[in-house]
This record gives structure tokens, C-alpha cells and sequence, in this order.
């Protein structure tokens, strides 16, 4: 089963069992998250064209940054009930290297990623 969102804004902290964070390391926006459930691993998905609109996307793709765990929050727009619209991936592994291309005129980076996720709140 796969789902897919438009448009999300995600935030990325990082997975902490003692002391968890309260601030994401990152906040992006992305074109398109793509969520894929599968035996293994249990979830795997992309990100696809985000930009940062708040932090260091760049920690990610560091080797301190690709061996850590993550948790990816986002807000479903297309669920009226604002109770339930909060999306969660915890255990978020980027597995691949995390892709960057800047625009030459107005130095934008774009990004694109592929992780997976041992549990899931989609729904």
C-alpha cells in the first residue's frame, strides 16, 4: 500500500529516548512525500524536490547525520478533522545519499530523499 501527500511541510527531529528533543533539527517543505508499506523494512518512502524552510538540511547527509534515527511529523491538509491530521514516521533511516542541486541563478537548494521508518501514524 502506498499514500502519497502534496505539498508537506515536515518536521525532522531527532529520535531520542532519553531526553527527547522538543525542536525539529529541520523543517522543510517538500513537492511530494510518498509513504510505501512494506514486511522490510516496514516502511520505506521518498521526499521528493523539499527545501528548508527552517534549520540544517545539510546535517542530514553528514555521517554523524546518516547514521542517526529520526522522527518526520507532517500535517495532512486533506483530513477536516484538525485532531487527527498529525502524520508521524518514528525510527527514520535515510538510506540513500540524500540529493542536492542548486539553482544557479537564485542559489535555491533543492533536495531530494529516500528513508526508511520502523513505525508509522498515517492514518
Amino acid at each position: 500500500m502506498q499514500s502519497v501527500w502534496k505539498k508537506p511541510v515536515i518536521c525532522i527531529f531527532r529520535e531520542r529516548t532519553v531526553n527527547p528533543e522538543s525542536d525539529p533539527i529541520v523543517v522543510i517543505k517538500a513537492r511530494q512525500l510518498t509513504v510505501t508499506i512494506d514486511n522490510n523494512p516496514k516502511y520505506f518512502g521518498t521526499i521528493e524536490d523539499f527545501f528548508t524552510l527552517m534549520g540544517d538540511t545539510d546535517h542530514l547527509t553528514t555521517e554523524e547525520g546518516k547514521t542517526d534515527h529520526y522522527v518526520m511529523c507532517w500535517f495532512d491538509d486533506t483530513e477536516p478533522d484538525m485532531t487527527q491530521d498529525l502524520r508521524r514516521l518514528r525510527g527514520v533511516r535515510f538510506n540513500t545519499n540524500i540529493t542536492c542541486s542548486i539553482n544557479e541563478k537564485t542559489q535555491k537548494r533543492t533536495y531530494n530523499a529516500a528513508f526508511n521508518a520502523e513505525q508509522a501514524k498515517l492514518q
